[in-house]
């Protein structure tokens, strides 16, 4: 492929996806695995290794999630105004076999620290390898949200590979081992990316000096549409001092984080503060546009918004659901067929699932756009909570499915996540690319960075959520950790069926702020 492909080149491509896909594709595949195969085993590392309560070890999962995915708020500004989206992966990629690699050597005297290296090693990596994905295609381009499908498919395959094989080579072979096979996977998918970062063109370069860039009142994405455009003048600087200085304060916070991290009140105080700082930046940044593109990101925050009460309740997985699956679970599978280990089970089922169904979901959604039916992003977004309060209604279940020990049965439990991956289907997805429609161009890595915070949110609120409903039943028996968790898990299924109500309800008020974006 031509090294010197323009951009014009690279989005009128034919078929349904462009070839540099399928590289971002395999570089993230090998990326989540790292990042998923280390999240599968913090709970259940820190109750085992580290010793720590049910409660403290879901309040610091909760924490570090909220972190990782917080600083990709930080990662998308930087790339966005000094590094460029490639200097950035690579960056992060470094950070993240760093990390590993301490794991690797100590993770029980370095947990903390290993994972403060994760965690901003994935903040410069994660939102701007998806902005990336975005830049592939034009704004009106329907096959834009079947390319997003696929590239999330990629997300999982590394997520069904990691989050089960770490977390078994730890329990039943060295905890070493598992952090260790996280820092070879990252190697890899930091080499994948320099092998073919060439074939991006301009895509992912660091942003000129004295740019003017006219952003499109209509598209927000290219200039197709012909309206007024508003001009603005970006003083972007790329001086190599600028990214030395990056490099170096993002080495002197990891301290920090490592404080914070292992402090959760210090989290609860980050988090009400990140968040007002950043719509005070996001309303400073949209006073530079005109009313249209104002609107467009007003319906991106209902998004935003609304992707935080789905996380905090999806993200159960790896809190509240890992220590249910290793205390409440049996090890039998499709009826006694397959022994499975059922926290390699509640790690992986969810990706397995995504493996199956993103591509045929990518196919429904090009066929029902020929036909003019696809439902819009709002519909698409309110089906994600209905399917979501379904899982979790399948998982209030489990308690009508246990013997006597309070042992539930570990096919109704992936039956659950096979609904919730219907629900995250509808969501993840359509979300990554609902960021980069309605985002003008100098906002989108900004805008992807926020699409994370509100992740980060999440999180911090699963971690509140897996932490209250292990308090009612640390001291209990299985039955009665049966009974409470399962009891906890019927309230968000309420919650989660309101929200997705809610949310139809108010889809013609968002589709209007939406205009033509669909």
């Amino acid at each position: 492929m031509p090294e010197n492909l323009s951009l014009e080149e690279i989005q009128n491509f034919k078929g349904k996806y462009p070839k540099q896909l399928w590289y971002l594709f395999f570089s993230e595949m090998w990326e989540r695995f790292c990042f998923y195969g280390m999240r599968g085993m913090l709970t259940y590392f820190m109750v085992t290794q580290l010793f720590m309560k049910d409660v403290d070890a879901n309040l610091q999962y909760g924490a570090t999630q909220a972190f990782v995915y917080a600083f990709t708020f930080i990662g998308g500004l930087f790339a966005d105004k000094i590094l460029g989206f490639r200097k950035s992966l690579f960056w992060g990629g470094i950070l993240m076999i760093v990390g590993s690699a301490i794991l690797a050597y100590d993770p029980h005297q370095f947990f903390f620290l290993g994972i403060s290296f994760t965690v901003v090693g994935t903040g410069f990596f994660k939102p701007n390898i998806s902005t990336m994905v975005g830049k592939l295609y034009k704004s009106d381009d329907a096959r834009r949200d079947a390319g997003f499908s696929v590239f999330y498919a990629g997300i999982n395959i590394g997520a069904l590979l990691g989050g089960y094989a770490c977390i078994s080579i730890g329990k039943q072979y060295s905890w070493h081992l598992a952090f260790g096979l996280a820092a070879i996977v990252m190697t890899i998918s930091l080499i994948t990316f320099l092998f073919t970062q060439k074939s991006m063109g301009p895509i992912g370069l660091p942003p000129g000096q004295n740019e003017d860039v006219k952003d499109i009142a209509v598209s927000g994405i290219d200039d197709k549409v012909q309206t007024e455009p508003a001009v603005i003048t970006v003083k972007s600087a790329n001086k190599k001092w600028y990214d030395y200085a990056v490099y170096a304060g993002s080495l002197a916070i990891i301290p920090v984080i490592m404080i914070m991290v292992a402090k959760t009140q210090y989290t609860d105080w980050f988090m009400s503060v990140i968040g007002p700082i950043t719509l005070l930046y996001l309303i400073y940044e949209m006073s530079k546009y005109g009313w249209a593109e104002r609107k467009k990101l007003l319906a991106a925050l209902v998004f935003i918004l609304f992707s935080i009460v789905f996380w905090g309740i999806y993200e159960q997985s790896g809190g509240s659901l890992a220590l249910f699956a290793a205390r409440n679970l049996d090890n039998q599978a499709l009826g006694g067929l397959l022994t499975l280990d059922p926290n390699g089970v509640n790690n992986s089922a969810n990706s397995l699932f995504v493996i199956i169904f993103a591509f045929i979901f990518s196919i429904i959604w090009i066929a029902m756009a020929k036909k003019k039916i696809e439902p819009n992003t709002v519909i698409k977004f309110g089906l994600a909570f209905l399917f979501l309060s379904g899982a979790f209604f399948v998982f209030y279940s489990t308690r009508f499915f246990a013997n006597a020990e309070g042992i539930a049965s570990l096919d109704v439990f992936a039956i659950a996540y096979l609904v919730m991956t219907f629900g995250e289907l509808c969501l993840s997805p359509i979300g990554l690319s609902i960021m980069t429609k309605l985002s003008p161009v100098k906002l989108q890595g900004v805008m992807m960075g926020m699409w994370f915070l509100a992740s980060a949110y999440g999180q911090y609120v699963a971690g509140l959520l897996g932490a209250g409903m292990a308090e009612a039943g640390e001291h209990d028996t299985p039955v009665q950790k049966l009974i409470s968790y399962t009891e906890g898990y019927k309230q968000l299924a309420i919650y989660s069926l309101i929200a997705g109500i809610v949310l139809i309800a108010i889809s013609p008020i968002v589709r209007k702020l939406m205009q033509e974006v669909k």
